[in-house]
């Protein structure tokens, strides 16, 4: 061995490592890079590189940084690729829906072209928003990959809740007649999601895999959640049960003369309530953003671990950034406009075909504006990536409850505000009906109990599905209002010539 090689040894060790005469002969402080020489490369050249302080400038920038599940590969507009990527779709049954797209147009045209055929009409746009909804949820989907988990599942949550704002907002601006459709729309739109949708998605995930475990940030939050926003919207309907029975009553029957008074308390109750839900859908959302964020994002991004189909998702085509903001944008107009035509026949449905206001507002309307978060839950729940699933579920739930029920009551207040007439004022108000309360309340507890285990199968799936279709057929039986005020009136009249004939 020469004297060169055993210095060396002796400095590094045999392998590299550091060498016993290491510490005693060449443990001296390094000089700051500053202060570096360039020294010769193995290539005989300086290398420039070395002793220098790197520049920061060229690292990439967090906020224009396209997260690699959402890349495309490609940028701005290409039509045959936009085309071909919107129907290909994010599933099978997606990709099935979209076929019902040359309905939309038809519909349309039918509104205009033949306005005195109401049924035809409302079963026409009733078809249509079913694809412009699950193309909102599909470009949403798109635009949530080129994002940081969390954000992008609250942005597409957010994106698949905008068809339910839509027809909240165009109900309620069509008059007081749609009140009660609308409050039987955010009750029923919360059970959609609590009973049938979690349902079908633990059937889905029971029939592929034996048993599905979920971990508690999302179930827990979730549920504790909803509890609370179920008691802020009982609270108005309890306040307008009770106090009529000890207040301002004559015989058993409300007084006249107190009505107006009682209607604007609880009408005044539902809008400070209205305004602390969205408060605390706020610290939600920075609940999630912020303080806990990293605990979420670590357990959404392990759920797209287990994903059985993540391959192949990272490997089909998807939408540009431009793409996925036309998408939205196109599907957005057709949405508004369908929405606007189908409640449009609300009305003639309710009244002529003998439809249940109830039945209407708890299972029809809510069907039709969460297809795209039912498909996306579904389809990731048989990909065993239950977590994410729950968290669509749940973050719809909880957003329909603490912001969509609000923005409508806030809508209402602004157009009663602004209602210069003196004689007409839309009364948005959260005093549900006591079948529509007991209903939320108990549906909010078997949902809540199902998570608490942290664990699913089918046979909690198929007993949520269950109990939705029962309050299904509890809703198509309720009587209207009007029916309610003269069965009321006639039981009276039975009950006065019984009282009479003893």
């Amino acid at each position: 061995m020469s004297y060169h090689q055993n210095n060396v040894q002796n400095r590094f060790g045999s392998h590299g490592q550091r060498g016993p005469n290491y510490n005693t002969e060449y443990n001296t402080e390094p000089k700051p890079p500053s202060e570096r020489s360039p020294q010769p490369s193995s290539s005989g050249k300086e290398d420039l590189n070395k002793g220098i302080t790197p520049d920061n400038s060229n690292r990439p920038r967090r906020w224009n940084k396209i997260h690699e599940d959402g890349e495309s590969g490609r940028t701005g507009f290409h039509p045959f690729h936009f085309l071909h990527v919107c129907w290909m779709s994010s599933n099978h049954v997606s990709r099935m829906v979209n076929v019902l797209w040359p309905v939309v147009p038809a519909a349309i045209a039918v509104h205009f072209a033949l306005p005195n055929h109401h049924l035809l009409i409302f079963i026409l746009n009733y078809i249509a928003m079913v694809p412009a909804a699950n193309t909102i949820g599909f470009a949403g989907q798109e635009l949530a990959r080129k994002m940081p988990k969390v954000l992008g599942v609250i942005m597409e949550t957010t994106l698949g809740s905008l068809v339910e704002i839509i027809l909240f907002t165009v109900l309620v601006v069509r008059g007081d007649q749609n009140i009660p459709v609308v409050r039987a729309a955010i009750l029923g739109s919360i059970l959609a999601n609590l009973l049938l949708c979690m349902g079908l998605c633990f059937i889905a995930g029971g029939i592929r895999h034996r048993e599905q475990v979920f971990h508690e940030s999302v179930s827990e939050v979730g549920s504790g959640l909803m509890l609370v926003a179920g008691m802020g919207l009982v609270v108005p309907a309890a306040f307008a049960s009770i106090v009529p029975e000890t207040t301002g009553s004559s015989g058993g029957t409300q007084s006249t003369e107190v009505a107006p008074e009682f209607t604007a308390r609880v009408t005044a109750i539902s809008r400070a309530t209205s305004i602390l839900l969205i408060i605390a859908y706020a610290v939600y959302v920075y609940f999630q953003m912020s303080t806990h964020h990293n605990l979420i994002a670590e357990v959404l991004e392990q759920d797209e671990e287990n994903d059985l189909d993540r391959e192949r998702d990272l490997a089909k085509k998807k939408l540009t950034l431009t793409e996925s903001f036309l998408a939205l944008l196109i599907a957005l107009a057709c949405v508004a406009m369908v929405a606007v035509f189908l409640v449009t026949e609300i009305e003639y449905i309710v009244e002529e075909r003998g439809v249940s206001d109830m039945f209407m507002g708890l299972i029809l309307v809510p069907l039709v504006e969460k297809v795209a978060e039912h498909l996306t839950a579904i389809d990731e729940a048989w990909d065993n990536a239950v977590n994410m699933a729950l968290s669509h579920i749940l973050g719809a739930s909880v957003q329909t409850a603490l912001l969509n029920s609000s923005i409508a009551v806030i809508v209402g207040w602004g157009l009663a505000t602004f209602d210069h007439s003196g004689n007409h004022v839309i009364g948005m108000d959260l005093s549900f009906r006591g079948f529509e309360a007991i209903v939320l309340i108990l549906s909010i507890l078997v949902a809540g109990n199902f998570l608490r285990d942290g664990k699913s199968n089918y046979l909690e799936g198929a007993l949520c599905v269950l109990v939705y279709i029962i309050i299904a057929v509890a809703a198509f039986y309720y009587p209207n209002e009007a029916e309610t005020s003269g069965a009321a009136s006639t039981h009276a009249k039975r009950w006065a010539m019984k009282r009479g004939s003893v």
